[in-house]
This record gives structure tokens, C-alpha cells and sequence, in this order.
């Protein structure tokens, strides 16, 4: 596993991924200010093909009113391919997002979707717990931390 610099192509693949439900939630329609984002991510790759994407700091951030993000941690935000996800390869990405976040030297943080159970389960296996939740047009985020 490898990460390089975000390309236009790449961005473009990942807008044409497809979640099944309630992964769907995860689906990005096509538009220029979804590259125009996708553009300051990560792309992770392995064997020279798009697995995933990762990014570090404010844009990992899920805006809301309720929840202050403080500096004193590194925000993580990652999505893999998803003909990828539920087959065990999760933990080895996460670990391998994690390590790229670990050199800011702060304690790590992420924000999940309530119901990704699937996700907060691995999230859980790799060290991180629930500190807060908050909603977001009517969607519950929960607030994870790893010291």
C-alpha cells in the first residue's frame, strides 16, 4: 500500500464508486466541487490500482453546531473501494491511514456515521472510542479518539 497525490482521474473514480445500503450514504454524485475536494485527499494504491483515499486534518472534519473540533488532535477521514470493504482488508488501511496521521504527533480522531457499525466495530479494534456524538441534517455522527 502506497499513497501518492490525488489526480483528476482518480477523483473521478471515486465519485463513480457504489455502496450498497446504508453505505450508500457514502455515494458522491458527480459534480466539479466534489473533484475540487477529492483533490486534497490522499489516493491510496496497491499493485498500481486505486484502493482508497484518506485526509488529514479540518477536511476530515464533519461540520455541525453542536461539537467544537479542537486542535489538540488529528483528524482522520478515509474511504475505501467498494468492492474492497467487508472482506478483512480494513484493518491494514486503517493501520496504514493511521501511521500517515501519527506524524503530527497528536492523538487521533475521526468522525463516523452512527449507523456505520461495521466501521466503529474495526475503529474500535484499532484503539479508538467513542468520546461524543452529535447530529447533522438528522444523521448521528459519533466522535472517536485514540490517545
Amino acid at each position: 500500500m502506497h499513497h501518492r497525490p490525488m489526480t483528476r482521474e482518480w477523483a473521478g473514480q471515486i465519485q463513480e464508486w457504489t455502496y450498497g445500503a446504508p453505505y450508500d450514504f457514502y455515494n458522491q454524485p458527480p459534480s466539479e466541487e466534489g473533484v475540487a475536494e477529492l483533490m486534497t485527499y490522499q489516493a491510496i494504491v496497491e499493485e498500481h490500482e486505486l484502493i482508497g483515499f484518506y485526509c488529514i486534518g479540518s477536511p476530515a472534519q464533519v461540520p455541525n453546531s453542536t461539537y467544537p473540533y479542537s486542535s489538540d488532535f488529528t483528524d482522520i477521514g478515509l474511504g475505501m473501494r467498494p468492492d474492497l470493504t467487508g472482506k478483512g482488508y480494513g484493518k491494514s488501511f486503517v493501520t496504514y491511514v493511521m501511521e500517515r496521521a501519527m506524524e503530527r504527533r497528536k492523538p487521533l480522531r475521526l468522525t463516523v456515521a452512527s449507523f456505520n457499525e461495521r466501521a466503529i466495530h474495526l475503529y474500535e479494534t484499532v484503539g479508538f472510542r467513542t468520546i461524543t456524538s452529535f447530529e447533522r441534517n438528522e444523521i448521528p455522527f459519533q466522535v472517536m479518539v485514540r490517545d
